[in-house]
Parts: C-alpha cells; sequence; structure tokens
C-alpha cells in the first residue's frame, strides 16, 4: 500500500466535497460536465506526461537532450495545433462537436502508447572489445551495472569526464578509468519499429488534445454573461478539476509506471481519457445549446460526393495526424512551424481588429496580448517540472519520507513503515503490512496538483471574497504575484543545495516547497488568465484567442525544452553516470531562470497601472451576484 495513494484519497474526500457544494450552490450546471470531462483528460494528459522523460531516458536510452528536446517538441504542438482547432469551432465545428472528435483522437493515441516493444540496450566499446549492462528497476529504483567477465560492476564518472569503474579486481581486462574519448557508448536493439508506433501515438495525442483543449476552456466561458462575478471562481473551481485529474494521474500512473511497468501507466491513462468521453456525451444537454455549431444546415450539406463538411473537418484531422507524425521528431520543423503559427495568427487577428473593431475592442485584444507575453514566461519555467524537474527528482532528490523503518502492530495486524529498498531488505515475516513511506520520480508530479486541490477552493474563495468589496486586485498585479513566485521556487532548490547528502540528494521538502510557490503562482496567473481571454475577447474571437493563449504556452514549451537541455548530464544504461555533477548542472540553470522569473513579476507590477485602462471595464463586476441557474 503507497502511503501516497493513501494521502492523496484523504485529500480528494477534504478538498472535492466543497468544491462540488461551490458548483452546487452557485454555478451552471453545464460547469459540473466540463469539470469531469476536463478532470479526465488531464488525467490521461499528465498520466503520460510525467512518465514521458523516464520512458524515453530508459525505455530507449536516449540521451537527456534528446528526451529534451522530443518532449518540447510534442508539447510545443500539444499547444499550438489548437490555434487549428479554436479556428475550426469558431467558424464551423461548434465547440462541443470538436471536443468530442478530439476526445476520440486522445482515447487513440493513449491506448497506442501502451505499446512498447523491447528495451534498448547500452554498449560500451573499448579498444574494439564489447562490454553490455545489467539493468534492474524503472525510475528512481534504476540500477544500471556494467558487466565485465560475466560479473556486474557499479560505474561513474571522474571529474575529467572518464569511465570508471569500482572495485575491478586486478587481472580484469578492463582498467578501473577509461579515460575519455578511449571508449563509446553506443545504444543496440533499439526497436526502430516501436520508436515509430511511440511517435504516432504523440501525434493523436496531439490531435487530439488540438481539437478538445482550447475548446472546452472557452464553453466553460459562455456559461457566465458579461460582468457575472461567478467567471473568475468558477474558473477556478473548474481548474480545480484540471488538477485533480493533474494529481491522480500522477499517483496512479507513475506508480503503475514505475513498479509495474511502462504499459501499465501509459494504460491507465487511456482508460481516464475514455471516462472523460462518456461524461462529456452525457451531459452535453446541461450546456444549453451554448457549444453548438454557428451554421447546422452548412456544416451538414453535402460538399465532397456525400461527404459533408463535418465529415470533411474529421478527415482532415486524420490527416494531421499524419502530418505531425513527421513533425513531432524534428525539432528544428516544430520551432519553424511555431514561429509561422505565430505570424499567421497575429496577422489574422490583426486584420480582425483593424477592420472590424473600434479602439476599444482593439486595446482590449492588445491587453489580451500582454498578459499571454507574461504566460511565455511563467509557463518557460512552470513546465520544467516535466522536464529538469522530473530528472532532478530521480537523481538529486531524496524521496523516501522516513530515514529509518519502523514496524508496529495495529489491531493485531504487523505494519511496516518504509521505503521499497527498506522493505526489500527487511525481510519481514510474512503477512506483514507493508505500507510504502516513499514517492517515486514521477510521483513528485502530485504535489503541484495536491497543492491547488487544497487552494483552489481558497483562493476562488478570496477572490470572490475581494470581488464583493471591490478590492479584488488588478490581473496584473496577479500576474506578477505569479511570475514572481515560479522564478522564487526555483531559488528555494538552489539555496538549498548545502542541504544534499553524501549522493548528492537534497531532502524531498526542498522540491514539495519549491512546486508549493509554482503552485500559489499558478493559482494567481493561469485560471486569471482564462478567465482574462473570454472577457477582454470580442464574442466572435473567444475561441480564437483562447487557442492564442494556449499558443502562448506553445511557445513557452519549446522555449522551456532548449532549458531543460542544458540541465542534462550524460548517462550510461539509462543511469547518470556522475550524481554531483547532475546536481550542479541543475543548481546552475534553476539559479539563472529563478532570477528571471522574479523579474518579469516586477516590472507586470510596475506595467499594472498603465494596462488598468486597456481593458475598459471589463473587470468591473455587478454589484450583486447573479442567481444560480
Amino acid at each position: 500500500m503507497n502511503i501516497v495513494i493513501i494521502a492523496g484519497i484523504i485529500l480528494t474526500l477534504a478538498t472535492g466535497i466543497p468544491v462540488m457544494l461551490q458548483i452546487a450552490r452557485g454555478h451552471p450546471r453545464g460547469l459540473f460536465v466540463l469539470f469531469f470531462a476536463e478532470m479526465w483528460e488531464r488525467f490521461s494528459y499528465y498520466g503520460m506526461r510525467g512518465l514521458l522523460v523516464f520512458y524515453l531516458t530508459q525505455q530507449y536510452l536516449f540521451s537527456d537532450a534528446f528526451a529534451a528536446t522530443t518532449y518540447g517538441s510534442y508539447a510545443t504542438l500539444v499547444y499550438l495545433v489548437p490555434l487549428v482547432g479554436g479556428v475550426i469551432a469558431d467558424r464551423w465545428l461548434g465547440a462541443r462537436k470538436a471536443v468530442a472528435f478530439g476526445a476520440l483522437l486522445l482515447v487513440a493515441g493513449h491506448a497506442t502508447m501502451a505499446i512498447e516493444g523491447a528495451p534498448a540496450r547500452q554498449v560500451l566499446t573499448y579498444h574494439g572489445a564489447h562490454y553490455g549492462f545489467a539493468v534492474s528497476g524503472l525510475g528512481a529504483a534504476r540500477a544500471a551495472k556494467i558487466m565485465v567477465a560475466g560479473q556486474p560492476y557499479a560505474f561513474g564518472q571522474d571529474a575529467a569526464g572518464g569511465f570508471t569503474i569500482k572495485y575491478l579486481p586486478a587481472a580484469s581486462p578492463l582498467p578501473p578509468v577509461l579515460a575519455k574519448g578511449d571508449y563509446k557508448l553506443e545504444v543496440a536493439g533499439r526497436q526502430q519499429g516501436f520508436v515509430d508506433v511511440f511517435y504516432l501515438a504523440l501525434a493523436l495525442i496531439v490531435m487530439g488534445v488540438g481539437f478538445l483543449k482550447s475548446n472546452i476552456s472557452a464553453i466553460v466561458g459562455k456559461l457566465y454573461v458579461e460582468h457575472d462575478p461567478r467567471r473568475d471562481p468558477g474558473f477556478t473551481l473548474y481548474y480545480y478539476g484540471v488538477n485533480l485529474g493533474a494529481f491522480w494521474a500522477a499517483v496512479l500512473c507513475g506508480y503503475l509506471g514505475e513498479n509495474f511497468g511502462w504499459a501499465w501507466g501509459f494504460g491507465a491513462a487511456g482508460v481516464g481519457m475514455a471516462a472523460g468521453f462518456v461524461t462529456f456525451q452525457l451531459g452535453r444537454s446541461w450546456l444549453e445549446g451554448k457549444a453548438e455549431p454557428p451554421d447546422p444546415v452548412k456544416l451538414t450539406r453535402p460538399r465532397v460526393g456525400p461527404l459533408n463538411l463535418e465529415w470533411l473537418i474529421y478527415l482532415g484531422g486524420i490527416a494531421g495526424v499524419a502530418v505531425v507524425w513527421v513533425l513531432v521528431r524534428h525539432s528544428h520543423i516544430v520551432g519553424l512551424s511555431l514561429g509561422l503559427g505565430w505570424i499567421v495568427a497575429l496577422a489574422y487577428v490583426g486584420w480582425i481588429m483593424f477592420t472590424k473593431f473600434g479602439r476599444v475592442e482593439r486595446e482590449r485584444i492588445a491587453l489580451s496580448f500582454v498578459f499571454m507575453i507574461g504566460a511565455v514566461v511563467f509557463f518557460t519555467l512552470f513546465e520544467q517540472a516535466a522536464t529538469s524537474l522530473n530528472l532532478f527528482a530521480e537523481r538529486n532528490t531524496q524521496l523516501g519520507l522516513i530515514a529509518a523503518p519502523t514496524t508496529f502492530s495495529l489491531l493485531g495486524q504487523p505494519v511496516f513503515l518504509g521505503t521499497r529498498a527498506m522493505w526489500e531488505a527487511a525481510r519481514a515475516a510474512p503477512g506483514t503490512l507493508w505500507i510504502d513511506m516513499g514517492f517515486n520520480a514521477a510521483q513528485t508530479q502530485s504535489f503541484n496538483a495536491g497543492f491547488i486541490l487544497l487552494f483552489a477552493p481558497v483562493f476562488a474563495a478570496l477572490w470572490a471574497f475581494l470581488g464583493r468589496r471591490g478590492r479584488d486586485p488588478d490581473p496584473m498585479i496577479k500576474f506578477g504575484l505569479g511570475l514572481a513566485q515560479v522564478g522564487l521556487g526555483f531559488l528555494v532548490i538552489v539555496w538549498s543545495a548545502g542541504l544534499a547528502d553524501s549522493s548528492f540528494r537534497v531532502p524531498l521538502l526542498v522540491l514539495a516547497f519549491a512546486y508549493l510557490l509554482h503552485t500559489t503562482g499558478e493559482l494567481c496567473l493561469s485560471p486569471v488568465g482564462l478567465s482574462e481571454i473570454t472577457k477582454l475577447a470580442p464574442a466572435v474571437l473567444i475561441s480564437t484567442l483562447m487557442s492564442l493563449w494556449f499558443m502562448a504556452i506553445s511557445l513557452a514549451e519549446f522555449v522551456g525544452s532548449l532549458i531543460a537541455k542544458l540541465a542534462g548530464t550524460e548517462t550510461a544504461g539509462g543511469q547518470v553516470l556522475d550524481p554531483h555533477a547532475a546536481l550542479i548542472s541543475s543548481l546552475g540553470v534553476f539559479q539563472a531562470i529563478g532570477w528571471a522569473g522574479i523579474a518579469c513579476g516586477g516590472a507586470f507590477l510596475v506595467a499594472a497601472p498603465f494596462a488598468h485602462r486597456w481593458a475598459h471595464g471589463v473587470n468591473d463586476l455587478l454589484p450583486e451576484p447573479l442567481p444560480a441557474e
């Protein structure tokens, strides 16, 4: 029994009941549908996201830099393609149909992720002789040893970059230190067919998110009329649902993936997405027709033979999977596509701004782009969680909650508290109940989502309380606070380097506190940004500008992957060669981006009084709350 799962159940019950009561008392019924549909979609996404970097570096033995680049290409496209999905929904398909189609693609993608071949093998070549590696375990529990003359030996790296082998006998065919340049590490047995299937899975997920992500958020905004004071609290409660899914994804998919195999973790993510699709379909009547196609007759009229426009869109989406399948493996092409996407998007919105709207609408749209700039900076730092912070958790964090095992009796039942390593070493008596007191590396992703479960209702109540009294902080101020906190989170890790043990691992509490700051920063910025876009955008551009919000995150993902590459280190057999070098590399990157976040936060705080007038009153609330629908 895992302590993280036990704590998760308690946390969900303690926080989920008040959230459900808040939604039931004062929000449209459609929020329930979107809450649960997006919860399951995020369960699938974050379940895969938390395992992806470990899957690449351990299953296929790709380098840290390659894993960061691949994740960056994937995540960039995940937030770039919704621009197309938003425009298609606005002009033809409608948000409900777009979400349903996207959900089906996501189910197929996550199911495909569960298809894996045999793991790749590492081979060391020295003076023409080849030496393999014996590997066991997954994630932070992974252990690799080099095989020399049929015996396994621990290895590492010296200060000069040489490959060191520990406790070799004098008669060994290898010296204890192989100078840098005298040996070669190569990967053998990587099955390209399964790698191609992996890329197909990513392509299906990217296209599915493209149709679903921006449109489901846009539906949330359509549930509320203009100036409705429930809008910001509603988005924050919706954000709770997003993170409830993300929390359990990290807890369950991380646990299954690292303890039972990658296919178990990825498969669980697929089951979650299927549940999201069913939820959305069963509850669509509660959306009250606010997500239907703008012209249903035009959509159903035959265009190519018996095929109408709706089916042509679906076929185009499937064809787009093939395009993404090619793009996702080429980071430079993704970068060019991202740049081109921004040029086209800015040209399209600019044309609309100056041909269709007056000064008020233009300035509101311009302000929405200021918020997007803040989102780029914030998520460049925040999304290190999937790459550099995830690897930091695996390699440089003490993942156990206790330093020594404990055994006690509970109603006559012997209970053992300890990590997996402690349990295996203890050889406890048969019938002893083991409570695993350790996180695995993927489960540390639950910190952020878990803290949101705790604090999202608090922040929702706080914004509502301040709003009723006319003291709700300007969104620019909230953005400045969010940026400063995400930067400070990285500096906390840097300042705690002196707490690292002899294995160069900092206490788990340090990582937890960093994620706490990232979470409070996120609650100041992300749901507020979503809400602001729906308030600032003219009705005909809501889905498009919401797509641009996610496109800003796409840019952040691309830049973030370049930063994550700088924090990487060398590995062999999927195991880091020098933990000390890994720690120093990570801390150097964290310090630079930490101070950058604080500086950008200060800039937003200074600019808040000047930017406020561009909103032209969209944040002015009605004097009394509207009745529940």
